[in-house]
């Protein structure tokens, strides 16, 4: 990443010239923003009471200003871009008539305002940044050029025309925003060695990556609570601004706080708001053309904001919850399919309405004594009833049939889960930030993968029912090895499918409940331990006393019941994910066994079924044809 004078031929111009063949091609705006904060920060440094002080810098700025009257003709069309054209006109007479830097420098600014403003593009990330995320793109992408501490002496820089910029110049730096650095890293610097990384980076990485190379001019910049700036704030203004406007005490704080911008926590009213807004955002974008960051956003909106209150709101009004999350996914799909702008739209306002409709529900920003024990005992059992049925199922099975070294195994399996998933937490709380998105991946391939193993197992047992079918098994010594692995794979998948989204989840009850709700909270959890605790000691002493073929056609017929439901949450998971689409369909909703009114979903569960039915019916078949062996014999 090297933007040497700042800006170098910023754009590739290729059409911009010829605009009589290009007329109906719009541009992406981000372009024109990109070029407008250049501008800003590269023209004062070329005059002086009215004269050129740096002849090269200043010819460019007098071709940056051109191209910039040239690219404005090709933004989308708006009635105000009659008025960018004007203003484009001024700053170019400006810079002609060599006009003092600063008051350059606000016209371009004030510009690049406008812009935003009519085309509404979003520039604030969906997700706070990550800087410690961002080193580690630019260990692999830009220190080759810049050098490790950013100095611009990287071995890969050494004789580059320009040379590869200083990102630890705080004055060069100070007049860019986050924004503008997100642009560099994403458009690059034509006529230069610094590519555009756009195919390379997502956004959540570009913006990592901007905060990263800010924190390298910040040095010992310490937080001031005194100066305090919102995600917004340190996203658009520069250090430049703040120390003007408020001082350079301000403008330290300023520094440290975009180099490490503060999570935000939020309780439900904010968690709702913030959804509320990323979709407003994702809608900018949808009509600005990118379709791609419009979805991006939507399923930022929904995993970072909405899910993390739905507990809250299930207790509050299940109705509610279940409409909202419908209509949040109709959104996305509506941005996914590409529908026109109005339909979008009008989704858009649907599922603003319902989110009011939600606020209103959840009212003020902590939660009650009652809707805080009632989530906390609601969100271990619901995701913790199923685990449970699976491992009471296995350990009743092992026990029944006298192998106690496979008990033991899938007490280790469990186990080890337990260790994993706050491992995992841990890690994404503290080093790598994982987000919504990846925690739904993590529980939609675990889901799928135990709905295999479930069904296999569920399969194996029904196979076995008979006291001689059982009897040839334990001579031919299989648990002793690989079936003993198995059972401990499926006890610590069984586990760890929900466990790290559930301490997601209580953390975020925590903190909306707030410092009165926290015991209910804790008296909450502690109930559901109780309650599953039962429910396991019920399935094992039952299980003890039915007929070993009893027994076994219960247990596989529960584990492949298991399986249907780990399916269909399988896919639902990787929907809200954002990996695959919806499509409702008129059915009925069924959260505890998996079901949704959604194609999808709906038909993973069929093919569980299928393959349930197909599995049995072979199991059927061969046991008829072993009887007539025997009968014929």
């Amino acid at each position: 990443m090297r933007p040497s004078k700042l800006f170098v031929w910023l754009l590739p111009l290729v059409g911009l010239f010829s605009l009589g063949a290009h007329a109906d091609t719009a541009v992406d705006p981000a372009q024109a923003l990109h070029l407008l904060s250049y501008l800003a920060a590269d023209y004062p440094a070329t005059v002086a009471d009215g004269k050129v002080i740096n002849d090269s810098e200043y010819k460019e700025q007098l071709e940056f200003v051109g191209n910039l009257h040239s690219l404005i003709l090709t933004l989308p069309a708006r009635p105000e871009r009659a008025d960018l054209e004007k203003d484009a006109a001024g700053l170019k007479q400006a810079i002609e008539q060599r006009q003092p830097g600063k008051q350059v420098a606000q016209q371009a600014r004030h510009l690049e305002a406008r812009v935003a403003d009519i085309y509404q593009v979003v520039q604030t990330p969906a997700i706070t940044p990550d800087p410690a995320r961002g080193a580690e793109v630019y260990a692999q992408q830009c220190s080759i050029c810049h050098g490790d501490a950013g100095k611009g002496d990287g071995p890969a820089g050494i004789g580059l025309e320009p040379p590869p910029a200083n990102l630890t110049d705080r004055a060069r730096l100070d007049q860019l925003s986050l924004y503008d650095l997100r642009n560099v890293i994403g458009l690059g610097v034509a006529g230069t060695d610094m590519p555009a990384f756009a195919d390379q980076l997502d956004e959540r990485q570009r913006w990592d990556l901007a905060s990263y190379v800010a924190s390298l001019s910040a040095g010992q910049a310490k937080p001031d609570p005194a100066h305090a700036y919102p995600l917004a704030t340190l996203s658009t203004q520069t250090p430049a601004d703040v120390a003007e406007h408020d001082g350079e005490a301000a403008a330290e704080s300023f520094r440290a706080l975009r180099a490490h911008p503060p999570l935000e926590h939020r309780g439900p009213a904010q968690q709702i708001d913030y959804t509320s807004a990323t979709l407003d955002k994702s809608f900018a974008v949808y009509r600005s053309g990118d379709h791609d960051q419009a979805y991006d956003l939507s399923v930022a909106a929904y995993l970072e904001g909405f899910e993390l209150v739905e507990s809250s709101l299930d207790n509050v009004d299940a109705d509610l919850r279940k409409a909202t999350e419908k209509q949040l996914m109709a959104y996305r799909q509506a941005l996914r399919d590409g529908l026109p702008e109005a339909e979008v739209a009008q989704q858009l306002e649907l599922a603003k309405a319902k989110l009011a409709d939600a606020a209103k529900a959840l009212s003020g920003d902590s939660l009650s004594f009652s809707i805080s024990f009632v989530s906390a005992l609601l969100i271990l059992l619901r995701e913790g009833v199923e685990a449970i049925l699976v491992l009471a199922a296995i350990l009743a099975f092992l026990r029944n049939t006298g192998q106690e070294k496979a008990v033991r195994g899938v007490h280790v399996g469990w186990g080890l889960a337990f260790v994993a998933g706050f491992a995992t937490w841990a890690v994404a709380a503290y080093v790598i930030d994982i987000g919504g998105a990846q925690r739904e991946l993590m529980e939609g391939f675990t889901s799928l993968f135990a709905c295999v193993m479930v069904l296999w197992l569920g399969v194996w047992m029904h196979d076995r029912r008979h006291a001689a079918a059982w009897q040839d098994y334990i001579r031919s010594s299989l648990v002793g090895g690989g079936g003993r692995f198995g059972f401990a794979v499926l006890a610590f998948f069984s586990v760890y499918r929900e466990l790290f989204e559930v301490i997601l989840f209580y953390e975020t009850l925590w903190l909306q409940a707030g410092p009165a709700g926290h015991n209910a909270v804790i008296a909450g959890a502690g109930t559901a331990v109780v309650i599953l605790i039962g429910i396991a000691f019920v399935i094992l002493r039952g299980s003890a006393k039915l007929p070993l073929k009893l027994f076994f056609t219960v247990n596989a017929a529960l584990l492949c019941a298991l399986s249907v439901v780990f399916a269909g949450h399988g896919v639902v998971a990787l929907q809200e994910a954002g990996v695959i689409g919806t499509r409702p369909v008129p059915f009925f909703d069924f959260d505890w066994l998996g079901i949704k009114a959604d194609a999808y979903s709906l038909s993973a569960q069929a093919v569980a079924l299928v393959a349930v039915a197909v599995l049995y019916g072979r199991s059927y078949f061969s046991e008829r044809r072993k009887a007539a062996e025997i009968a014929s014999s």
